[in-house]
């Protein structure tokens, strides 16, 4: 599942405490950061997550930007750019990690864990990370909107239509984008079962027209000023 190509959504801040609710930058492109330096020796665990957790997305970028190319080419360039976003996937989620070492209560990197073990075909580790993500930051809309996406990666559809549903009464943003997402995992899998029947297929396609057709209706509903339940 390649989509949403370059918009994470991962969040831009992390916060570990009243004096870290800020914006943080991306980090740079190599994702290096000097840990032999005195300087970050004497960094606080925390900083030094924060540290991680910037690098990451720097890293995550160029990830995202790689995947975004290799969509487009064919041949030995697509073969090159997925490589390049391989790595870069690679390494963004070795400083995840890092920062869920020193920080273990940032849902945030556990949920770029997660995205990065998604990316990388790893839709079990990414379940796991996240439900940790979920476990802090219980709701957490992007953490649910992902695990969606990996159970689609595992064709668990139960579990997917259900992450609708609660997307759909709490975030209509994303429950859309997974809507979308959907029907690009119905129609991979035509093209490509790995297991799933076209009975199943068929009836997912239904069942997304449906929940498309009630999402219209109730926004049109909003747009005249009636009540919604899932705003």
């Amino acid at each position: 599942m390649s989509r949403r190509i370059g918009n994470t959504r991962l969040g831009l801040w992390i916060a570990f405490s009243a004096a870290l609710y800020a914006p943080v930058v991306w980090g740079a492109a190599s994702g290096s950061f000097p840990q032999s330096s005195s300087n970050y020796q004497s960094m606080s665990d925390e900083d030094r997550a924060k540290a991680a957790y910037n690098s990451a997305l720097g890293l995550l970028k160029d990830g995202d930007a790689f995947d975004a190319n290799a969509a487009k080419a064919t041949g030995d360039e697509q073969t090159k750019a997925q490589k390049k976003a391989r790595k870069a996937y690679e390494r963004a989620r070795k400083k995840f990690q890092d920062a869920t070492t020193y920080t273990p209560q940032l849902a945030e990197a556990w949920n770029g864990v997660g995205y990065t073990q998604r990316k990388l075909g790893s839709y079990v580790a990414a379940l796991a990370a996240y439900e940790q993500a979920l476990r802090l930051k219980p709701g957490y809309p992007e953490a649910l909107e992902y695990r969606g996406e990996a159970y689609l990666g595992l064709n668990r559809v139960a579990e997917a239509k259900q992450t609708y549903l609660d997307l759909f009464s709490s975030n209509r943003n994303l429950s859309n984008t997974f809507l979308t997402s959907m029907r690009g995992w119905v129609q991979s899998r035509r093209q490509s079962p790995d297991g799933v029947d076209a009975a199943t297929l068929s009836e997912l396609e239904k069942w997304i027209e449906e929940r498309s057709q009630i999402a219209g209706q109730t926004a049109a509903m909003t747009r005249a000023g009636a009540p919604a339940s899932w705003q």
